[in-house]
């Protein structure tokens, strides 16, 4: 049977399909964005759809490649900044998406199993020390609330219908490609020639960095699961790195004699700590396998072969 990728376009969809490639499965997308046919071949893709997660949609798919084995939910918003600018669309883009895959799945393809990359956004800003799937949750933003709905909706087909759901809550994802977010700002202003770097914040603020290397081998093991019908899990390591820590690693594997300050001015809603307790992950087993020197080092001679 095939597998499919929604949102397969993104950064961490693109890794994904090049990892379930090499693996020999046959991989089928549906998302935003056209995918010519040299990147298709590239990317190990066997059919492409750009539009929306409808039925006429994923039923197009079924008559290309036959009915999935495992479907792989990466669809929906991806910027916290973006949804509360625009909410509506967040809205959409993961609620609706997220209802509407759902909906297909009672009708059309009930014993497929369904991989759904959530958010440690929903566990907002107050947890201080490593943080379990069992803690409370509560967002701090549009996309954290859309994704924590995305998660009761996910829930409801799941006791109601049976539909088989795990459900990872990603934390910091970075990588090759990754053109965004704090690393691609700092690469992007080192390439410019800047020398003495202003960063917001304290500089003590810690997240739980993973690279997509390692995301993408987590979200492909996690297709083989057992029958239960909802599991939620952290998709996190543990280990908190600093931002200040981060910033050094960016500078030190760029080179020269380059200053980092921090303004002291933290931004409203952004959480102190945002670490996984990764007790589950351990348990399955799985092990994380680049560490966060050795991938930031590798993300800036990415960013360097580049061009801009």
């Amino acid at each position: 049977m095939s597998v499919w990728v929604t949102g397969g376009n993104g950064f961490i969809g693109r890794h994904l399909i090049a990892h379930l490639a090499r693996e020999g499965e046959r991989v089928y997308g549906i998302g935003h964005g056209a995918i010519d046919e040299t990147d298709r071949r590239k990317l190990g893709l066997s059919d492409w759809i750009n539009g929306e997660i409808s039925a006429p949609n994923l039923d197009g798919l079924v008559e290309r490649g036959g009915a999935p084995g495992a479907i792989f939910h990466l669809a929906g918003g991806s910027s916290v900044a973006r949804s509360i600018e625009q909410p509506y669309e967040d809205f959409s883009r993961t609620v609706g998406a997220t209802a509407s895959l759902l909906e297909w799945l009672r009708y059309s393809a009930r014993e497929c199993r369904l991989v759904v990359a959530s958010s440690a956004a929903v566990y907002g800003a107050h947890h201080a020390c490593a943080i379990s799937e069992q803690a409370s949750t509560q967002p701090m933003s549009p996309y954290g609330h859309h994704k924590l709905i995305m998660e009761h909706l996910c829930r409801s087909y799941a006791d109601s219908f049976g539909i088989r759901v795990t459900i990872v809550r990603l934390f910091s994802v970075y990588g090759p490609s990754l053109r965004k977010q704090l690393l691609w700002d700092l690469c992007v202003r080192l390439g410019q020639g800047q020398r003495e770097l202003m960063l917001g914040g304290t500089g003590n603020e810690s997240r739980d960095w993973i690279d997509v290397r390692d995301v993408v081998r987590l979200l492909a093991r996690l297709q083989h699961g057992d029958s239960t019908p909802l599991k939620v899990l952290n998709g996190g390591s543990g280990i908190p790195t600093s931002v200040a820590e981060i910033a050094q690693i960016v500078t030190n594997a760029w080179g020269g004699n380059i200053a980092v300050r921090f303004s002291g001015i933290v931004r409203a809603g952004d959480p102190f700590s945002l670490v996984a307790d990764a007790g589950q992950l351990a348990v399955l087993p799985f092990n994380w396998r680049i560490p966060v020197h050795d991938g930031i080092a590798q993300y800036v001679s990415w960013f360097k072969g580049q061009s801009h």
